[in-house]
């Protein structure tokens, strides 16, 4: 059996850069969105946008997860945006800052996802329990599939949903 023998630096840099892959890995397109830990919805627990009962849409189910221990769930991707783009209505009391957690369910295997990292489509053929919705996908590759599979318009991720396009959605317009 031999053995490598590394310097000082070379174990350094081989340290450094073990260290910083999973920090290069989450802007990655090929990298999927982490799954995540998330209450589930009690049994009439409502959208605090729409006021539908969310657990009546598991695959549809959004959550944030507050530093307090709160929830918010919601009947899928587009509330969940209404929502963080009005806090002060919709959660007057809590501040950005201490969101915990932001899960969406990823359309294919249903597992919950962090929100900020997964992939979206609109405009598909694809409706959600309040019609045209942001389908979350765990990887680019998925949300190209799906794109392409279901007549999607667009891939856009978390940063790119501005507060105008949930009315957008329920309108119809994906540009």
């Amino acid at each position: 059996m031999s053995y490598v023998r590394l310097n000082r630096r070379a174990t350094l840099g081989l340290l450094a850069a073990v260290a910083l892959a999973p920090v290069h890995a989450a802007g990655q397109p090929g990298v999927a969105a982490p799954v995540v830990k998330v209450p589930k919805p009690a049994p009439m627990d409502l959208c605090p946008v729409c006021g539908m009962v969310v657990s009546k849409y598991p695959a549809w189910v959004a959550t944030v997860l507050w530093k307090n221990g709160q929830t918010h769930h919601f009947d899928g991707a587009k509330d969940m945006f209404k929502f963080l783009h009005n806090l002060a209505k919709y959660a007057p009391r809590q501040k950005a800052e201490d969101m915990v957690t932001i899960a969406v369910t990823e359309y294919y295997n249903l597992d919950k996802v962090d929100a900020r990292k997964a992939w979206y489509v609109i405009g598909s053929d694809v409706l959600g329990p309040m019609g045209h919705e942001f389908v979350p996908l765990a990887t680019e590759a998925d949300a190209r599939d799906f794109l392409k599979d279901h007549k999607g318009r667009k891939i856009m991720r978390f940063a790119d949903v501005t507060a105008q396009w949930p009315g957008k959605l329920d309108k119809g317009q994906f540009q």
